[in-house]
């Protein structure tokens, strides 16, 4: 029925070759979409089977949790800018912060509308995180390598950081903040500068400044060996989480909450926003992507981190994953099929 509307709108009237094609490329974005999912799921089950097989314990946990935080993570982002962002290539930069602003106030839009349906605050704050913040690097690049042929994947993958640049600062301050947050706490400045928010700040000054053709090769390589283990590093303690849950304890109610807010109506907002104002191949994709994806695994980093009790967190982002095995390929498919048929 979706595409109808959209064979619709576009007044396009070969409907058979149409359809036709939109079941090919479902097929083929179904499998795109399984490989990146699967890849993640993969190394949290890594961690999933240390934790039961009592190889990795809950002081192991925290330990990898806190290398990733406070290291991999920051060397991760400040490599990459240095490496991959210039200022007078990219005179619009400022455009995908923006869009990343835009993305995580709608989710905090979104998620509120089904707080009134769930628990105590603790609860309330935790299901707000999911549906605000999203897989926005990993799931999409892994995506984007398999999806686009190699010249407009790498104009995607300089979006996507960009975007990571706004998404980033949010996500390890507010979203700090918004778990971390009690009747009790008010928010301090010095809880907005956490590591990964030095990092993007320092590398931005770095690039500008034109310090960044400084930084040795003998340097470089082995703090990029080191940032590059951020996403295994990060799974593994998501899947060492989720060994921890109790099965019989799972939140069905918020479960199907974040679901409908989350992968749901978020992605198809996205979509009739890309139809209304008819924006480019690219970026239309870029926020199609962003909103269509699961919660951030980094949620349960933070949670263990910051030594939060994980009431939904980990299983969110379980559930999250799983289900978008379904809902990542039909709105992928979906917009192909539009971008297609216009």
């Amino acid at each position: 029925m979706i595409v109808d509307k959209l064979i619709v709108i576009c007044g396009f009237s070969n409907y058979n070759n149409i359809i036709s094609t939109g079941d090919t490329m479902w097929i083929k974005f179904l499998g795109i979409s399984l490989k990146g999912v699967f890849e993640l799921f993969i190394l949290g089950l890594v961690g999933f089977f240390l934790v039961k097989r009592k190889v990795l314990n809950s002081e192991g946990l925290n330990f990898l949790s806190k290398l990733v935080v406070e290291v991999s993570l920051p060397l991760m982002i400040f490599l990459r800018l240095v490496k991959n962002f210039s200022f007078t290539q990219y005179p619009e930069w400022w455009i995908y912060p923006l869009i990343s602003f835009f993305i995580t106030g709608l989710g905090l839009v979104i998620g509120m509308i089904f707080l009134p349906f769930l628990k105590e605050l603790p609860y309330k704050l935790q299901f707000l995180s999911l549906v605000t913040f999203q897989n926005s690097g990993y799931l999409p690049l892994i995506l984007i390598s398999a999806i686009l042929p190699k010249e407009k994947m790498e104009v995607m993958f300089i979006y996507i950081f960009l975007f990571l640049l706004g998404f980033n600062l949010i996500m390890w301050s507010f979203g700090i903040y918004l778990i971390s947050l009690s009747r009790k706490k008010s928010l301090e400045l010095g809880s907005l500068f956490s590591p990964p928010v030095v990092a993007t700040l320092v590398g931005l000054i770095i690039v500008y400044l034109g310090l960044d053709k400084f930084i040795p090769g003998f340097v470089y390589r082995p703090l990029s060996m080191l940032g590059d283990s951020t996403l295994p590093l990060a799974i593994i303690v998501v899947g060492g989480s989720l060994a921890q849950l109790q099965i019989n304890r799972f939140d069905k109610k918020a479960m199907l909450y974040l679901v409908l807010a989350k992968l749901i109506l978020m992605p198809l907002l996205g979509l009739l926003l890309f139809i209304k104002f008819r924006l480019s191949e690219l970026i239309g994709l870029l926020i199609i992507l962003e909103l269509a994806v699961p919660p951030a695994t980094s949620l349960s980093l933070i949670v263990r981190h910051y030594q939060k009790d994980d009431l939904i967190i980990s299983q969110g982002i379980f559930f999250g994953h799983i289900v978008s095995l379904i809902t990542l390929p039909l709105f992928l498919s979906l917009y192909f099929t539009y971008f297609m048929i216009k």
